[in-house]
């Protein structure tokens, strides 16, 4: 996904230079759908990367959060491509059978040398009113988005290298190996961990600023059994959806294992299942004397039930092994610039996170760039708040998923962790399909500029309650791993806190430690959250966006039109 800057001179720079309104380093899902949106709307357009597709990528897990931002973006910016995304048979039908389902976010704790204990599991099963999402085979999606891009008009480049990036006053000056020189009116950079743009301004924190810690070890398997065939739990004990049909997290002492299907829905054609491995590098230092391949077998022979999905399963590409994965940049802002969702920074694919983020940011920088194309005015702080909510995500990411690392070795805590990180999706998700109905009534992009309107940039339920909550979770889970308080006092601390909490969606057993590890809403179950919601709820923003959400339906329903 990158375009690394090489040394310059090495070829003669073509007298005849190119002019564009965006240049876009990066032709990933990030810059391949920014670039389909701005040509779409008329802006000039240059997409590079300095490799080519179909390409191998990780990030395929979506979720009901990343559904909506591909609404609002298909709806703002009259992409309709977008809506290929939005559930299974459009993604079969558009992107080929090549990809899986995710009904389901599957957690399974683990500790080595045993058989999982049945009763140490938890499981969301994303509602079917909520959305339909989808496992993505990278290498298909990434292809399919940069021919999209090309359709709506970005002039391309593949295996194409930056060897120089000029800033002044009125843009940017683009060299490449090859010659080529594009003049530019703003850069984006979204090729990711090598970028050209944070190497060139040396924008990266040493040490990343994170509290999290991990490295990773990742490839394609063919040949993967599903858990749910060599799982030895009764029946009993076992949740109401299938594990294999969404993404499966085996949780270990600060790491876990996912297993990602591209083979659980009807008509795939696709017999491979991701697979990875992501661990705190300080509890595993990264072995020199191992290939990533036997390192893998070694953690497979300490967790039996994880090692019987393995067998007979082949790996079918090369395995890619890091080091810490967590970086930071001390900007991703500047004069005419900015680094892009992954070029910013990066966490953990831990709850599936990333193309959620990437797309918030997306219609953020999209949006503005649009309005200083047509005002002229570049001024850093018209772009302002991309950074804020740049930051902000990862913020709030760090927060739960160095919390969730520390809990994976209690399960009480773990369980009320889990319960912190579901227990506000559906609000979230709630305010995005809220503002997403009202613009596609009546057209006033006010409604969707309203979301930024929020003390907590980043933060997918921001709301005092939720941060509170979060930040709780923080700073109880430290103090359970310097040993200030155990695991039991831990879990009592956060469980309160969400018994507490009148805002918490009490429908769906996000408050029931005990009854409630699986959490399964159906259609029945929605419909009495949203009369909770709407009657029940404290007065304030959750009771009027239930009520707002529920007439915005009943008109766009008047109107003939999907609210969903």
């Amino acid at each position: 996904m990158s375009s690394k800057v090489m040394a310059s001179g090495r070829a003669k720079k073509s007298d005849k230079v190119q002019h564009c309104d965006v240049f876009i380093l990066g032709s990933g899902l990030a810059g391949s759908v920014a670039g389909a949106v701005l040509a779409r709307q008329g802006a000039k357009v240059v997409l590079v990367d300095a490799g080519q597709h179909p390409r191998f990528a990780v990030g395929e897990s979506m979720t009901p959060q990343l559904i909506e931002w591909l609404h609002i973006l298909q709806s703002r910016f009259d992409v309709p491509e977008l809506g290929h995304l939005l559930n299974t048979k459009a993604v079969a039908d558009h992107l080929g059978p090549h990809h899986g389902k995710k009904q389901n976010f599957g957690f399974i704790k683990h500790e080595a040398g045993q058989e999982p204990d049945p009763d140490q599991a938890t499981m969301f099963v994303i509602p079917k009113a909520l959305t339909d999402a989808s496992h993505l085979f990278r290498q298909d999606s990434d292809q399919y988005y940069f021919n999209v891009a090309a359709k709506y008009g970005c002039l391309t480049r593949q295996n194409w290298f930056a060897t120089d990036l000029d800033f002044d006053e009125d843009g940017v000056t683009v060299s490449g190996r090859n010659g080529e020189v594009f003049r530019a009116k703003y850069l984006i950079d979204a090729s990711g961990f090598r970028s050209p743009l944070a190497e060139k301004f040396a924008l990266r924190e040493q040490p990343a600023r994170f509290k999290h810690h991990a490295r990773s070890l990742f490839t394609h398997y063919i040949g993967v059994k599903p858990f749910d065939d060599v799982s030895h739990h009764p029946v009993s004990k076992r949740p109401p959806a299938q594990w294999h049909g969404g993404t499966l997290h085996h949780l270990i002492e600060r790491g876990w294992f996912w297993i990602i299907p591209f083979d659980n829905v009807k008509g795939s054609k696709n017999p491979m299942v991701s697979v990875g491995l992501t661990m705190d590098e300080r509890t595993y230092p990264k072995p020199q004397d191992l290939t990533p391949e036997e390192e893998f077998r070694s953690f497979l022979d300490k967790y039996p039930a994880v090692k019987r999905q393995f067998v007979g399963a082949k790996r079918v590409r090369e395995w890619i092994s890091t080091d810490r994965l967590q970086y930071s940049s001390s900007r991703s802002i500047g004069h005419r610039w900015c680094l892009m969702s992954h070029a910013a920074g990066f966490l953990d694919p831990l709850y599936s996170r990333g193309l959620s983020n990437t797309f918030e940011v997306v219609y953020a920088l999209c949006s503005r760039l649009l309005e200083s194309l047509a005002d002229d005015d570049w001024s850093v702080e018209r772009f302002a708040y991309v950074e804020q909510v740049e930051r902000g995500l990862l913020q709030y990411n760090d927060d739960l998923v160095n919390s969730s690392y520390i809990a994976f070795s209690h399960f009480r805590l773990w369980n009320a962790v889990f319960r912190v990180w579901g227990g506000f999706l559906t609000p979230g998700v709630m305010r995005l399909h809220r503002a997403r109905v009202q613009y596609e009534l009546d057209g006033d992009e006010r409604h969707l500029k309203e979301l930024e309107n929020s003390a907590y940039p980043g933060l997918w339920w921001p709301h005092d309650d939720f941060r509170h909550i979060l930040e709780l979770t923080a700073e109880t889970c430290e103090k359970y791993e310097v040993g200030e308080v155990d695991g039991d006092t831990a879990a009592d601390i956060i469980f309160a806190a969400l018994r507490d909490c009148e805002g918490l969606n009490p429908v769906f057993g996000w408050k029931d430690e005990e009854s409630t590890r699986f959490v399964y809403p159906s259609t029945a179950m929605v419909a009495r959250f949203m009369h909770w919601s709407l009657r029940k709820a404290p007065a304030g923003e959750l009771r009027d966006m239930a009520r707002s959400l529920l007439a915005s339906s009943v008109r766009s329903a008047l109107k003939g039109r999907k609210p969903l």
